[in-house]
């Protein structure tokens, strides 16, 4: 361990005079390498190798093929630590993720790269590691589900803070679960919390492909949320908070004056709310530490209430969904709303975890456990 501490702060001085190079998210590395050593050591040795390849390399087709390797191996690293650790810490992967973006920004290999290769690459890096280039189904299961996590957030609040959706992507991605003989593949996608990933279509591009061809049998989006588990029935259009995301970035959305998110720099269409389509009578079923609450809770310009149908909200102007006004009622929100412009009939919808305070494995183990029971039971109803 005390190597891989070496290996990090080798890494992070190298950078520190260019500084003004690196994004929000990388700059916090320094803080985070004071506050949770270990956690961002965690693949202190493969970061180093990748520095020293990344040197070494002499086109951009090499670029490409290293980032290729390196991207998805780091996802696959990352879900096996955590697994046969049972560390249930979602951290080591975010963190080491940015550190090799932290590479690419700013140390310069043996070939004239441009901005757009450069900004290529760095795509390619989130993707592998994401998760987003394993989501072959190669398991003979009766069905398929997809589910998605977020990374921490609220970073400059807890630098420490982990997210129990994330846990649950890590853990959950390439399970097969059973129910009364009834057998799923899971795949599972770690998503950013970032406003401009979620304007230029991040969630749809994801999406779209499985509504289109209807190849999955459920797709679950995850967040942390309150004291509960909530099944957010009624997602909202617009953002409503002040709260920042990763970048720092506060959209401007107030709860007197919500905005419209955009897609591909158009507001993004859709109505004001959609209702979500999981099996819920099933996912209540789900026994373990937490009450499931079926959310109908809405705020909208005229009133907070909880309606029984989605035609009780025609004519309103969403100020919160059931999932809040941030970017976990807004996966929910997106996905439903692409769901239903391309006719599919894949059962859709959002779950929001307990919320953690920094970093809890004891509880973060629980609530896993507890998603993936809901999981389970809903198997009867697919």
């Amino acid at each position: 361990m005390i190597k891989q501490l070496l290996t990090t702060s080798l890494i992070l001085s190298s950078f520190s005079a260019l500084s003004a190079n690196l994004t929000v998210e990388e700059q916090r590395i320094e803080k985070a390498n004071t506050v949770i050593p270990q956690v961002v050591a965690a693949f202190a040795k493969d970061i180093a190798e990748f520095e020293q390849d990344w040197k070494n390399l002499k086109s951009y087709k090499q670029a490409t093929d290293l980032l290729h390797d390196y991207s998805s191996q780091l996802w696959l690293d990352a879900k096996q630590r955590i697994t046969t650790s049972k560390n249930y810490d979602d951290r080591e992967l975010y963190w080491a993720r940015l550190l090799s973006s932290k590479v690419i920004r700013t140390v310069k290999p043996a070939f004239a790269l441009t901005s757009a290769e450069q900004n290529a690459l760095l795509t390619q890096l989130e993707n592998g590691s994401r998760g987003r280039t394993d989501l072959a189904y190669t398991q003979s299961t009766n069905k398929k589900i997809l589910l998605t996590g977020f990374d921490p957030f609220l970073l400059d609040k807890n630098i420490n803070q982990s997210n129990p959706s994330g846990v649950a992507a890590l853990l959950l991605d390439g399970q097969v679960i059973t129910y009364k003989g009834i057998t799923a593949e899971i795949n599972t996608v770690m998503v950013p919390v970032r406003y401009e990933d979620f304007d230029q279509g991040i969630i749809e591009a994801l999406l779209a492909p499985y509504y289109a061809l209807n190849n999955v049998d459920m797709i679950v989006t995850v967040s942390m949320g309150g004291k509960e588990f909530d099944l957010e029935r009624f997602p909202g259009k617009r953002r409503s908070v002040t709260a920042p995301d990763n970048a720092n970035i506060i959209y401007g959305g107030t709860q007197a004056a919500p905005l419209i998110p955009s897609l591909n720099d158009r507001p993004l269409p859709g109505s004001e709310f959609v209702e979500f389509s999981l099996p819920v009578e099933h996912m209540l079923q789900a026994q373990g530490q937490f009450k499931v609450n079926d959310n109908h809770k809405v705020i909208t310009l005229e009133k907070a209430f909880e309606p029984k149908s989605l035609a009780q909200l025609q004519g309103a102007v969403a100020v919160k969904g059931g999932g809040g006004g941030y970017l976990s009622n807004e996966i929910s929100y997106r996905s439903i709303r692409l769901r239903d412009e391309l006719n599919s009939d894949i059962p859709t919808g959002h779950i929001h975890t307990p919320r953690i305070a920094q970093f809890e494995p004891d509880t973060e183990a629980k609530i896993v456990q507890q998603i993936k029971a809901m999981l389970e039971r809903s198997l009867l109803a697919l």
